[in-house]
């Protein structure tokens, strides 16, 4: 969403967005020569005429440097969204594709051209949310070019402008708070009695589960407060480095013999007041192939071990 974007990126987008023609995000990129545009709108990256690399580049995740220098991470890890949890099979293609296309300008010394977009909802959810869709994108009149690719690292980092500048380690290292980089999640103190031969209590479980959460969203760079004592119907408050609530969070947990969850009634009655409310819930919490789910309120009810008052 444009509060999550840095002020000096979104004035650049919003002056190129009052200064051209309107066009739809898919007539931008066909215009930019991608003939097959309407074919692949939901493509990250395009092959357009004259052998040109055209690629999504999200300004929620651009970062500056020094000087103003505008750079993005680009995570190397196509099985692990963004936002956490496995990719589907097609979003796995689509990642392949997207770097195929950026690593063949790297091999080959070439420049590529990048059109800057923003997110209608929360950038967290760029990839697990059905609603998430192009909210701005502009064609950037300044080309980008891959400075780096780290295969052992899962890690590329993309700029903007000429040749010869590349982001601090400092600076890198800022740049992965902003979330698109997955970072490994440590395993769970409750692991052992989850994983283990003696199944885990109801309440070990929600406290592994819970422990998941903070680490997830506390690993992307977002504060996770922790409200459940104020029983306001929610969990967590999740915020970015801005400040800026993205999530609100009731958290479940799911475990070889606590099978189900319920809602509270405040919970309940949050999710459908509350326009940031969400339910997460982590399976198999505490124990080695932990994952995590998170549901709108409109799908409550599909949610994994959900069981209704």
């Amino acid at each position: 969403m444009e509060n999550e974007v840095d002020p000096q990126v979104l004035a650049v987008i919003n002056e190129k967005r009052l200064s051209g023609p309107r066009l739809t995000p898919v007539e931008i990129v066909a215009k930019m020569g991608v003939f097959d545009a309407r074919d692949k709108p939901f493509d990250h990256a395009w092959l357009a005429t004259g052998d040109n690399v055209i690629a999504t580049i999200w300004a929620e995740w651009v970062n500056l440097g020094a000087g103003g220098r505008w750079f993005y991470l680009e995570s190397l890890d196509t099985h692990h969204r963004a936002g956490g949890g496995e990719r589907s099979a097609h979003q796995i293609q689509r990642a392949k594709d997207r770097l195929a296309l950026l690593k063949r300008t790297f091999d080959a010394g070439q420049n590529f051209r990048a059109v800057v977009q923003t997110n209608r909802i929360a950038i967290l959810e760029v990839e697990s949310n059905k609603d998430a869709k192009v909210s701005t994108r502009v064609r950037d009149d300044d080309e980008w070019h891959v400075a780096s690719w780290e295969p052992e690292d899962k890690l590329a980092v993309l700029v903007r402008g000429p040749r010869g500048w590349v982001p601090t380690d400092a600076e890198v290292h800022a740049a992965k708070s902003r979330g698109n980089v997955p970072q490994p999640l440590a395993a769970t103190p409750a692991a052992a009695a989850a994983g283990g031969g003696a199944k885990a209590s109801p309440e070990q479980v929600q406290a592994a589960a819970f422990e998941y959460v903070v680490k997830h969203f506390t690993g992307y760079g977002y504060k996770a407060e922790n409200l459940s004592e104020k029983n306001l119907g929610y969990d967590l408050e999740v915020s970015n480095a801005k400040g800026q609530t993205l999530l609100r969070v009731v958290v479940k947990g799911t475990a070889p013999g606590v099978p189900s969850f319920k809602l509270s009634k405040e919970q309940s009655a949050s999710s459908t007041s509350e326009p940031l409310w969400r339910l997460l819930v982590v399976m198999d919490a505490g124990g080695p192939t932990a994952q995590h789910k998170i549901y709108k309120p409109t799908e409550i009810t599909s949610a994994t071990g959900y069981e209704a008052f």
